[in-house]
C-alpha cells in the first residue's frame, strides 16, 4: 500500500487529526462498559446513590467527548480520502497524457478509464475506511481484551484461543479474496471497454440493426463481471460467519466458566461480555476492511501499472533546442515571413512494428523532403502512410533507423519543442465542444484575429462559417455533431494552420470534400508554400488529383516506399503509380494508349 501512504503524506496533518479523535472515540467506547461495571458493583450493590451518581456524570461525559470524537474523526477522514482520490485521479490522468501511443493501445482505453474511475473509488473508499474503521478496530480489540483480563484474569486462555482461531479465518479469508477481486475488476475492465465501443459505433450499430448483438456481447460481459462478484463474495460470505461463530462460542465459554461468579461481581461479568461483543465487532470490522482492502491492493496494482509505463522521451540535449524556436505569436512566426530556423526531413532506413503484430507496418524507409517543398505521399489502403507520418512527431519510436528534422534526430529534441514545429491533420477530425473560435484556436491560443481569419481563408473554412448567425462563435455539439465531415474537416485544418509550423502534416483530410472545394484548399496550400520557403508540407492521399501537383511524389506499397518523383516521371517509371491512375483517371482509354505507345517503340526498335 506504498501508494495509498504516499498520498496520505500530502494530507497528514488532517490524517493525523483524524486519527487523534478516533483515539479519543475508541477509548471513550471502552470505558462506557466498565464505567457500568462499578455504576453496578459499587452503587447498585451497595445501594450507594452517591456513588451511582457520580459514576453515571462520567459516564456522561465520557460518552459526550465520544461524540465529539466521532464527529471530528468522521469530518476529517472523509476530507482525506476524497483529497486522496483526487490527487490520484489527477496524478494517473497526467500520466496517461504523457504515455506513448504504445503504451496506451497496450493497457487498452476502456481499461484505463475504469482505473481513473472505479479503480481510484476503491482506494477512496479504503483510505476512508482505514481512518474510520481500521485503526479503530486493533484499539478496541486489544483494549477490550486487556480489561477483561484486567477484571477476570481466569478468562484470558478463552480469550486466546477465540483471538487465533479468528487470526487463522482472517488470514485465510485474505488469501483467498485477492486473486478473486482482481479479477472482478479486469471483468469490469471488460464491460466498460464493450459499452464505449457500443456508444463510438452507436450509428454503425442502428444503421446495421446489430442491436441484438451488441446486446448479447454486453449480457456475456455483464454475466462474467456478476460471475466474478459472486465468486469473491462467497469467500467473505464463508469466513465471515466463521469468524462470529468462533466469537460467540467464546462468549458462552466465559459464561461457562463465571456460572459460580459472586453477585457483587456481575458487574465486571457483564463488562466482559460487553467486551467480547466489541471484540466480535471489531473482527467483524476488521474483516470489511481486509476485504476492502483485497480490493485496494488489486486496485493499487492496477493503478501502479499505469505509472509503470515509461512516458514519452522528452529530452532536452542542448541550450540550442530553446534558442532555435521562435515562440508563438512573434513576428517571426508567420505565415509569409522567414524563420531562422528552416526544416528539412530526412528519414533513413526506418523500421516499425506495432505491439503483439506478425509483421513490420514500415521496413526500410528512405525519404529526403527539402525544405519549403510539398510531398505528397499515396499509396493503397494499409502500406504505412499513416504509419510513416505518425512517426515523425514521435507518436511511435521506430524499430530501427533515423528521422532527422533540420539536420537533427527527433530522438534528441524534447517532445514539447518538436510537437511546436509541426502540426498533424488526421482524416477523422476531432472537434470539442464550444465555439469554432475556441476549437481553431487550439493550434495557438496567442493567435491574432488577422491570423484567424487568415487560417480560415486559407482552407476554405470561411465558406460556411461567416455566413453562420454568430460567426466564429457559433457554438458546436460534442464531436461538431452539428458539422459536415466536410465542414469539420476544413476546421481541423484552419485549426493546423493557425499554429503556424514548419511542418505540416496532411493526413488524406480533404476525403470529404467535394472536387472543387478540394482544389481551391490544394491551391492554397501550394500558394502557401511557394511564398513561404520555410513551410514544409506532407499531404497524404489515395487519389491522383490530390498528388499529382505535388512538387514530389513517394508511392508507398507494403509499408516501404517503392518509387520517389513527380508525377510525370513516376507516370513513366512506376507501374504502381500507373496502376492507381489507370484506376483512378486512365481507364480503359489510358491502358490502350499505353499499349499503342508500346507498340510504336517496338515497331522502331525493329526497323532499327
Amino acid at each position: 500500500m506504498t501508494l495509498i501512504v504516499h498520498y496520505m503524506r500530502r494530507h497528514w496533518a488532517m490524517a493525523v487529526i483524524s486519527v487523534v479523535f478516533l483515539t479519543l472515540e475508541t477509548v471513550s467506547n471502552l470505558l462506557q462498559p466498565t464505567l457500568m461495571s462499578l455504576i453496578v458493583d459499587d452503587g447498585v450493590a451497595h445501594h450507594s446513590v452517591a456513588l451511582v451518581m457520580h459514576w453515571g456524570w462520567i459516564m456522561v461525559a465520557v460518552a459526550i467527548a465520544g461524540a465529539v470524537g466521532a464527529i471530528v474523526r468522521s469530518i476529517c477522514s472523509s476530507r482525506v480520502a476524497q483529497l486522496v482520490g483526487r490527487d490520484i485521479r489527477s496524478d494517473t490522468y497526467r500520466k496517461v497524457m504523457a504515455l506513448s501511443f504504445e503504451s496506451i493501445y497496450q493497457l487498452q482505453p476502456g481499461a484505463i478509464i475504469t482505473r481513473i474511475t472505479n479503480d481510484v473509488t476503491q482506494i477512496q473508499n479504503f483510505t476512508q475506511g482505514l481512518l474510520r474503521v481500521m485503526l479503530r478496530s486493533p484499539i478496541t480489540c486489544i483494549g477490550a481484551i486487556a480489561l477483561i483480563i484486567i477484571q477476570i484474569p481466569s478468562q484470558t486462555p478463552v480469550v486466546a484461543a477465540v483471538l487465533l482461531v479468528s487470526a487463522v479465518f482472517i488470514g485465510l479469508n485474505m488469501t483467498r479474496s485477492f486473486p478473486r477481486f482482481l479479477v472482478v475488476q479486469h471483468a469490469l475492465d471488460t464491460l466498460g471497454t464493450i459499452s464505449r465501443e457500443f456508444l463510438r459505433s452507436i450509428r454503425v450499430v442502428k444503421a446495421f440493426g446489430a442491436e441484438r448483438q451488441e446486446a448479447s456481447k454486453f449480457d456475456a460481459a455483464a454475466q462474467g463481471f456478476a460471475t466474478a462478484n459472486t465468486r469473491a463474495g462467497r469467500v467473505n460470505a464463508t469466513y465471515g460467519p466463521l469468524i462470529n461463530l468462533a466469537v460467540n462460542a467464546g462468549i458462552i465459554a466465559l459464561l461457562w466458566i463465571s456460572r459460580a461468579q459472586q453477585a457483587g461481581h456481575i458487574g465486571a461479568l457483564m463488562a466482559s461480555m460487553n467486551y467480547m461483543t466489541q471484540i466480535l465487532f471489531s473482527l467483524s470490522s476488521v474483516g470489511t476492511i481486509l476485504n476492502a482492502s483485497v480490493r485496494a491492493k488489486a486496485s493499487v496494482h492496477r493503478i501502479g501499472e499505469i505509472f509503470a509505463q515509461p512516458d514519452e522521451a522528452r529530452v532536452l540535449n542542448d541550450i540550442s533546442d530553446v534558442l532555435d524556436v521562435p515562440e508563438r505569436g512573434t513576428s517571426s512566426n508567420s505565415f509569409a515571413s522567414g524563420r531562422a530556423s528552416t526544416p528539412a526531413l530526412r528519414i533513413a532506413d526506418l523500421s516499425y512494428r506495432y505491439v503483439n503484430a506478425a509483421e513490420d507496418a514500415l521496413h526500410d524507409v528512405s525519404l529526403v523532403v527539402p525544405q519549403g517543398s510539398m510531398l505528397g505521399i499515396i499509396g493503397a489502403t494499409g502500406s504505412g502512410k499513416s504509419t510513416l507520418v505518425n512517426m515523425l512527431p514521435r507518436f511511435y519510436t521506430p524499430s530501427h533507423g533515423v528521422i532527422e528534422l533540420d539536420g537533427r534526430d527527433i530522438a534528441g529534441i524534447d517532445v514539447a519543442r518538436l510537437r511546436s514545429r509541426i502540426a498533424l491533420v488526421p482524416q477523422q477530425p476531432t472537434l470539442f465542444s464550444g465555439s469554432i473560435r475556441s476549437n481553431v484556436c487550439w493550434g495557438n491560443p496567442e493567435a491574432t484575429p488577422e491570423q484567424l481569419r487568415r487560417a480560415m481563408a486559407l482552407a476554405c473554412a470561411d465558406d460556411f462559417v461567416d455566413p453562420l448567425p454568430h460567426g466564429l462563435d457559433e457554438q458546436l455539439g460534442q464531436g461538431g455533431v452539428n458539422l459536415s465531415g466536410g465542414q469539420k474537416q476544413r476546421l481541423s485544418l484552419a485549426r493546423a494552420l493557425v499554429r503556424m509550423p514548419e511542418v505540416l502534416i496532411l493526413d488524406d483530410c480533404t476525403s470529404a470534400l467535394d472536387a472543387d472545394t478540394e482544389q481551391r484548399v490544394l491551391t492554397h496550400l501550394r500558394e502557401l508554400s511557394r511564398h513561404n520557403r520555410t513551410l514544409t508540407v506532407l499531404l497524404i492521399s489515395q487519389r491522383i488529383a490530390t498528388v499529382r501537383r505535388c512538387s514530389s511524389i513517394a508511392v508507398m506499397d507494403r509499408g516501404t516506399v517503392v518509387a520517389t518523383g513527380d508525377h510525370d516521371r513516376l507516370m513513366r517509371e512506376s507501374a504502381q503509380y500507373q496502376a492507381i491512375y489507370d484506376s483512378q483517371i486512365g481507364g480503359h482509354a489510358s491502358i490502350m494508349q499505353k499499349t499503342r505507345t508500346q507498340k510504336t517503340q517496338a515497331q522502331k526498335a525493329r526497323s532499327w
